[in-house]
């Protein structure tokens, strides 16, 4: 990689270990190899750098989500691969983290990919669930977005419990626990209706 390459790479490693604050130019250059001259060469100012990070960290995590629910499976298999796909579980969500960052979060700049993100993997994830109540695999009053949203918070909840008891155990619960009741949704079987026999 090239410096910029470098710069960007050290920068999103420090976003999601350390934060805003833990992202200082100092760290930066030391982690990328490259000097503050390079550094202030490709980017005006340390928000600029952490805005393109924290873009192309949005855009790779939507992006994998988009490939898990884009194959030509079920609706709850596509979900399932989604929530089952390998992660680092107790570093935490790349995205999620920086929510809890006060000092992203503060500024409209930083956190409009992480509103983007968000936004497009809900409307994403809605979409497949309604394409699971058009073939007859959930419920038709089920509420697509709504469910949409709660995949989501369970997601990002299941790596707050994993972190606090630093353990992957916790994580797979909550991602079993919420695909049981996405199953929960699949309508009931109707029984068959009896023909009348004919009488001789």
């Amino acid at each position: 990689m090239d410096a910029k390459e470098r710069l960007i790479e050290s920068a999103r490693e420090l976003l999601w270990d350390r934060g805003y604050v833990g992202m200082s130019p100092k760290a930066i250059q030391d982690r990328a190899s490259a000097g503050q001259g390079s550094m202030y060469h490709h980017f005006e100012n340390k928000e600029a750098l952490a805005l393109t990070a924290i873009e192309r960290s949005t855009e790779e995590l939507y992006q994998a989500a988009k490939n898990d629910l884009a194959s030509p499976h079920t609706a709850i298999e596509r979900i399932a691969a989604y929530l089952k796909r390998e992660r680092q579980v107790l570093r935490g969500c790349r995205a999620g983290k920086l929510t809890q960052d006060p000092d992203v979060m503060a500024n409209p700049k930083l956190r409009r990919p992480l509103q983007k993100m968000f936004t497009r993997l809900q409307q994403r994830l809605a979409r497949v669930l309604e394409e699971g109540k058009m073939t007859g695999e959930f419920e038709p009053t089920m509420g697509a977005k709504d469910i949409a949203a709660t995949v989501i918070a369970v997601l990002q909840g299941a790596y707050v419990l994993a972190r606090a008891e630093n353990s992957v155990e916790p994580f797979d619960r909550a991602i079993r626990g919420v695909l049981f009741l996405l199953e929960a949704q699949t309508p009931p079987l109707r029984p068959k209706r009896k023909g009348l026999r004919n009488r001789t």
